[in-house]
Order: C-alpha cells, then structure tokens, then sequence
C-alpha cells in the first residue's frame, strides 16, 4: 500500500499540495467540514445570481501557470482568463475617481496627470518593485520558512535593507500626492498588514498589481476551485464533505489517524490546511507547539464583513473592481491594528463581477460583493451588520451619483462569527498572520510540527502568507517538506484500528 496522507480543508493551500502528493504517488484524502470545498474561496448561489464569498482578485497570473506546468497543463486546460480594462477604480469623492488601466504606460499617464513628474518616481519605483517579485516570486516564497538564511542569497544581500523600512516610507518619500500614496499603498493589504508595517521588499505587490495586471477568471475565482478538485481527482485524490475533524490522535509523538463523524481514519502523514490554532486545539495540550500567548501576541491580518447583494438593475460609474477611499485611509487602519474597533468611517471595496461575467447575474441585473476590513474579534451582532450596511451603500449613492438602495432585491452577510463557525477562523480573521517584518519567513508558524511526528501546516498562518497565490505556493512548499521526510509505511500490524479515549 502507498503511504496515506489525510488533509483537513479544502482551500487553495490544501489542494495544491493534494496534486503534488499525489502526483508523487500518496494515497490522499481531503476532509471538508463543510458541504461544498474551497475553504473560503466557496461559491453562494442565489436567485439566479452567483457570488465567489471570498477571493475575488486574480493576481499574479504566473504563480498560477507554474503551478499548472508542474502537471504538464495549464490554466487555459481549465479556464478562461480575461485581463480587465479598467483594473480597478478609487473613489475619493463625489464623481472623483482614478481609474488604474491594464498596463503601465497608461499608468504613467494617470499619475503624471494627477501629479506632474510622478511618472518618473513611478518608473523607479515600479523598476526597483520588478526586481523585488523576480527575487520573490522565482525564489524566496518557495523556501519552507525553517532557518533566517532562506533569505540570504547573492540577490538578497543588497536587499536586506528593505526588511528594515516599510512601504509607507519609501511610497511617501516618492510622491507627495496623498491619492497616488494610497493606490500605492493599496496592495500590500493584501498580505494583511498595514503599509506602514510591511517590509519595503514586499513593494513586489506594486509590480503584480501595475506590471502584470488583474485578471477575471471566467465564471470566478470558484472556478479555479473547480479545476484544482478536476486536476486532484484525474490524479487520484479523494475527498469528503461534511467531515469535521473532531480529534488528531497521537501515538508515541507520532500521527495515527483523525476523528470524524465518530468515525476513525487512519493515516501516516497528516496535513493541516485548516485554521493552524484550531488544529493544533485537535491535539492533546502536550503536543501543542504554541500557546495561547503565542497566539494572541501575533499580529493577525484583518476579518471582513461582506454583503451579497443583488441588484433588480444594472449599476453605473462603478467597474468590475471599485475601492471607496472617500474617507481617512490611516484612521481605519488604525481601527484594525492599534485600536481595534468598528470603525466610524469605513474604507470598503466592492466587485461587480456581472459588469464583466454574464453568468454573475440574470440579464439586466447586478451581483456585488461589498467588503469592509474589520478587527479581528470584535462584536459581531446583526444590528452592527444592517448600521454598516446602510453607511456603504449610502456613500456608494453619493459618489456615484445614484439611487440604489430601492434596487436591492437581496443582501447576504458574512462576518466575524460565520468566520468561526465556518472556518474556525481564529478570532474571525479573514486572511490568516499579517506579513510584518518580525512575522516573515522564518519567522511565521512551522509547516511541520517540532512536537509531532508527520503533522504537517500549509496555509496562510505559515509561509510564505496571506494570499491566493501563496496558497498555492504553500502548498508546493510543504508536499516537498513531507516527501524530504517521509516515513517508511508503518506495517498493518501497528496500525491503530480503533479511537479509545
């Protein structure tokens, strides 16, 4: 028999390594708490309209090319890809917007409208940000995250002291066009920190974001889903839905099997693809590595709340993707890491994937997804959801110069408490750990544990972070680390056969 490896969730993380493992001949099986797969990239399907409930940005394109070229495919196997022309639009006031184009020269061209000369900072900023996402992306985010001299390498060495300033200080000492600072500033929330905590090498963003575009996966980014569980099924993955795992079941320090349903599953490599707190809260207190302090010290990447939305009408001055920065940037931010609170005027970002996809919603009509970053563990109530729900869509009104509101046909909400209850999120995060300079690397969570022999971690609480593509990335990384250590098969005779407390 081939070695059994059982992998808790169904995200983008836990699937790639899926098909690498079993590429590579393991026996896999992928345990789903909940009904559909995708982790928190799921699909929500409503009155003929469709919504992906979490990532709706398709960044980095390459990332996921390599990773289908590693099965000798490629994305276009499985979907169709569209570059978006606008890639997204900022809202700073009433009909008061810049619109971010598809490729860098027309970006030259905007800033250097809004700010003469700004087209030369640009160009050396995006320059220096290229070279950063060759070294990143070609290098360093495939490094397991085990010892500080990942990161030193011929390249990197005249980079180190990009890990000791931020991205706030090299946009702001740059440009002084506070609107062109805050699109600058923009990506690196997506690694779930504040620009003012990110390492400047992470300016790698700026080059995904400006230097290769954002794309639509046609029907969304569900459908990249859909052709990771088509790739792991022709490779022989198996998977099960409905299957929260109630216990982790250690033997001498080392995995035997997994509790679900009541019902025992023997294994001999366990992965974790699931919340990395809530797994280890799995395992008996001893075989924990880290401790609630660890936990509660780290400096998590911001929750959300997010609203479903259909609309009986189709929607105007908005694009596919549209950020509402007409209020205090650094404010809200400071309402998720320093002070955490709901904040009184939020940021928010919204997708109108039907402007650009038909399937989204009937003829006529508007799918849109709203997104509000939040603190992790704040109160969560419906009352707090309909107060910020009608702020949004009041400010949409205004600066769109429209009525909306008598529009709605629907809303469905998702927040702080459904990230528990469905993902077993900790604190509701929406993200996983921010990428702060003492939370890089080396320094995040272990992809395999010190304390538990084959339990192994991918995701976005461990390297390289928050992310689709460094989910995918992570993926990799980890299928590698297993196969480096993988056990003999442990004979039949000792295998455990039945949970007994």
């Amino acid at each position: 028999m081939n070695t059994t490896i059982h992998i808790i969730g169904s995200g983008f993380s836990s699937l790639s390594a899926a098909c690498y493992l079993a590429r590579d001949g393991y026996d896999v099986t992928i345990f789903e708490k909940n009904a559909s797969i995708g982790g928190r990239a799921r699909q929500l399907k409503k009155e003929g309209f469709t919504f992906d409930m979490g990532p709706t940005w398709y960044w980095m394109p390459d990332v996921f090319e390599k990773f289908f070229s590693d099965f000798n495919k490629s994305s276009s196997n499985y979907y169709s890809l569209e570059k978006l022309n606008p890639a997204y639009q900022v809202y700073f006031d009433k009909e008061d917007y810049i619109t971010i184009e598809d490729c860098i020269e027309k970006i030259y061209k905007v800033f250097e409208k809004e700010e003469k000369g700004s087209s030369i900072q640009l160009k050396k900023f995006i320059d220096k940000a290229k070279e950063n996402y060759d070294i990143a992306i070609k290098d360093l985010v495939y490094k397991p995250g085990i010892s500080p001299l990942e990161l030193v390498t011929a390249k990197t060495i005249y980079k180190l002291d990009q890990f000791f300033s931020t991205i706030k200080k090299d946009v702001q000492k740059s440009f002084n066009n506070n609107r062109l600072a805050q699109i600058l500033e923009f990506p690196v929330l997506f690694l779930g920190a504040k620009p003012s905590d990110t390492p400047s090498f992470y300016s790698f963003m700026n080059y995904a974001d400006f230097g290769l575009g954002t794309f639509h996966p046609k029907k969304g980014m569900f459908e990249v889903i859909t052709s990771l569980k088509k790739l792991a099924i022709e490779l022989g993955v198996t998977f099960k839905t409905q299957a929260p795992i109630e216990k982790i079941d250690v033997i001498d320090k080392c995995v035997r099997g997994i509790i679900s349903n009541g019902k025992y599953y023997k294994c001999d490599i366990l992965l974790s693809g699931a919340d990395y707190h809530h797994t280890e809260s799995l395992l008996d207190r001893k075989h924990r590595q880290y401790s609630e302090t660890y936990w509660s010290n780290k400096t998590f990447a911001p929750s959300s709340l997010l609203f479903y939305v259909g609309f009986n009408k189709k929607l105007k001055n908005v694009s596919h993707h549209t950020l509402f920065f007409d209020v205090d940037f650094d404010t809200h931010a400071n309402n998720i890491y320093n002070n955490p609170k709901w904040p009184d005027n939020p940021l928010f970002y919204a997708s109108f994937p039907s402007i650009t996809d038909s399937s989204f919603a009937p003829k006529d009509k508007e799918a849109a997804t709203f997104l509000i970053p939040l603190a992790p563990g704040l109160e969560d109530t419906p009352e707090l959801r309909e107060v910020y729900f009608k702020k949004i869509i009041t400010r949409l009104e205004h600066v769109t110069s429209q009525n909306i509101n008598d529009s709605i046909l629907f809303k469905e909400s998702f927040c702080i408490k459904d990230f528990i209850k469905d993902y077993n999120s900790y604190k509701g995060n929406a993200y996983g750990m921010a990428n702060t300079l003492l939370q890089t690397a080396f320094l995040r969570p272990k992809l395999k544990s010190k304390k538990v022999k084959n339990l192994y971690f991918t995701g976005q609480l461990t390297v390289p972070g928050p992310g689709v593509p460094p989910a995918l990335i992570s993926g990799k990384i980890v299928s590698e680390l297993i196969q480096k250590h993988a056990p003999l098969k442990i004979p039949s005779s000792q295998t455990i056969l039945q949970y007994t407390e």
